[in-house]
């Protein structure tokens, strides 16, 4: 998703030391043997070919820089991998959550003590001051040297691996599905030596993704709204409706239909109210993004279009990070396949 904007390695690590290195040669040959088979059984080197940039990694990063991008999906991935303490400065939050503690160990990292460029992301200087060894960024906007932010030749030159998500490269996310999800898990369980974690993970999803689509099997259809609660990104009245990307993935595996995919080409819709009220709307998904309440802006959306088949039957749910790239897509197909399907649940 992305926000409104803006309404979004030590520095001599390059060189090698070979003197230190060299000092002597037998015990050199045998420390580099250790090295290698200590890598071979880790899994080192990892190198992922990242938007076309290689990124290399003789050994798990340990000061990771999460920037902001208006998402949750790096900050919850290396949580899920239990990757915390790795992090030296995140500014991702929705402040909500469908994993329990979740939100409240977001809440709980560091932030770095950066002060916020007009982007609400982490600027060039303070990138750099904050010494990382890994920069994650959603899309490529977050490496993008006139929005004030560190390039990745930069960020390469001080030792900084980086990492954009996948279907972030052009900065057009309306083709991502909930595949890219396990692409994210995967690439840091590689990156991370905890490819045993994330597989574990991607199979829990999708063990858990296609039991819900089992039931719902056969089901009627019923079109959806999708929309995130009291934000603007446009003109209209309505202009944070979800038209394309991994939230149609999601209500497809849930047996929902988008009612506004073809609203737009690209990730949102910016609609008129006339638009949407001409639009019949048979369940309505808000998602919260920093929004302490998003039910009551389903139910003032209710009131709002009485007409609405969701308004007669009060079919609606309220959900954050599961409905976004991330770790935990399945439970938000779980949420709404309950909610469009109760009697197959």
């Amino acid at each position: 998703m992305s926000k409104k904007r803006p309404v979004a390695a030590a520095l001599a690590g390059a060189l090698c030391l070979v003197t230190t290195a060299c000092a002597d040669a037998t015990d050199t040959t045998g420390a580099a043997s250790e090295a290698s088979a200590a890598a071979a059984k880790s899994g080192y080197p990892v190198t992922l070919d990242n938007c076309g940039a290689p990124q290399k990694f003789t050994e798990a990063p340990g000061r990771v820089v999460v920037m902001n991008g208006a998402s949750v999906a790096e900050v919850s991935t290396l949580l899920a991998l239990g990757l915390g303490d790795s992090i030296v400065a995140n500014q991702q939050s929705y402040g909500m959550s469908e994993v329990d503690g979740r939100a409240e160990a977001i809440k709980g990292l560091p932030d770095g003590g950066v002060k916020l460029n007009d982007a609400y992301d982490v600027p060039r200087e303070a990138m750099i001051g904050l010494r990382p060894d890994l920069v994650l960024s959603t899309t490529s906007y977050g490496f993008d040297e006139k929005n004030g932010f560190a390039t990745r030749d930069q960020l390469k030159d001080v030792g900084a691996r980086t990492y954009v998500s996948p279907q972030g490269c052009d900065q057009d996310t309306s083709k991502m599905t909930i595949a890219d999800s396990y692409t994210l898990l995967r690439d840091m369980g590689r990156v991370f030596d905890r490819s045993d974690r994330a597989e574990q993970l991607i199979a829990a999803s999708e063990k858990n993704i296609a039991g819900v689509a089992a039931k719902v099997k056969g089901e009627k259809r019923p079109e959806v709204m999708v929309l995130f609660s009291n934000m603007a990104m446009g003109g209209n009245d309505f202009s944070s409706v979800v038209a394309k990307g991994i939230y149609n993935d999601i209500l497809a595996k849930a047996g929902g239909s988008n009612a506004f995919e073809s609203a737009s080409k690209t990730s949102f819709a910016d609609l008129s109210k006339e638009k949407v009220a001409a639009t019949d709307v048979d369940a309505l998904v808000v998602i919260g993004y920093n929004d302490p309440n998003p039910a009551a802006y389903a139910k003032k959306l209710l009131k709002e279009f009485p007409q609405w088949p969701a308004a007669k039957n009060n079919t609606y749910v309220a959900l954050s990070d599961s409905m976004y790239l991330g770790p935990s897509n399945d439970l938000a197909v779980e949420k709404i396949a309950g909610m469009l399907h109760p009697d197959r649940f």
